[in-house]
C-alpha cells in the first residue's frame, strides 16, 4: 500500500515499526505493582481494572522485567486467592497475556537497593529506573514512599490517582 504526500511514495507499511517505535516513547511509562494487577482480576470495576484497561488501550506504557513477571506469574497461580473472581482462570490468563503482550521487557542491569520496608518491593523501583518510567502505581504507596534511597523523577500514586490523571 503506497500512500501519495507531496508528490512522493510512501509505504505506510514499511512506515508502522517507525509509528509504533515513535508513539511508544511518547506514552508515560509505567511499572504497575503486583496489587494493582490482583485488583483488576478480582473486582468487577474501579481503578484497579481503570489502570490495566488505560495500559491495554496504550495510554500507558508498562514496563516488566525478569522478577515482577515471576511475580504475576506467582500470584495468578494462588487459587485460593481467585476462589470467588468474577474472572474463570482462563479469562484471567487471556487478561494476562494481553496485558504482557502491551508490557516493554526492561532489562535491570543495577541494583539500587532503595530499602523499602518490605525488601520484596525493591525490585520495583530498580524496574521504574532502569526503564525510566515516570510513575510507580501501587496500592502501597507509604512503604514506597519511606524508601531510604528516593528517586524523584519516579512519582508513586495509587490507582485512583493515575486515573484522574488519565484524559
Amino acid at each position: 500500500m503506497v500512500c501519495q504526500r507531496a508528490g512522493r511514495g510512501h509505504r505506510t507499511r514499511e512506515n508502522l515499526p517507525v509509528i509504533a517505535h515513535l508513539l511508544s516513547s511518547i506514552l508515560e511509562r509505567a511499572v504497575i505493582d503486583t496489587n494493582v494487577l490482583v485488583g483488576a482480576l478480582l473486582g468487577r470495576a474501579g481503578h484497579n481494572r481503570r489502570v490495566i484497561r488505560a495500559c491495554l488501550m496504550g495510554q500507558l506504557k508498562p514496563l516488566v522485567g525478569q522478577t515482577l513477571f515471576l511475580e504475576y506469574e506467582d500470584v495468578l497461580n494462588r487459587r485460593d486467592l481467585f476462589r470467588k473472581a468474577p474472572l474463570s482462570q482462563s479469562e484471567r490468563r487471556e487478561l494476562f497475556a494481553a496485558f504482557l503482550s502491551v508490557c516493554e521487557w526492561t532489562q535491570i542491569y543495577f541494583s539500587w537497593r532503595p530499602n523499602l520496608p518490605d525488601e520484596g518491593d525493591n525490585h520495583i523501583v530498580e524496574l521504574a529506573v532502569a526503564g525510566g518510567a515516570g510513575v510507580i502505581v501501587t496500592n502501597n504507596v507509604k512503604d514506597f514512599r519511606s524508601a531510604e534511597l528516593q528517586f524523584p523523577q519516579v512519582r508513586i500514586v495509587t490507582p485512583r490517582q493515575l486515573v484522574k490523571e488519565l484524559p
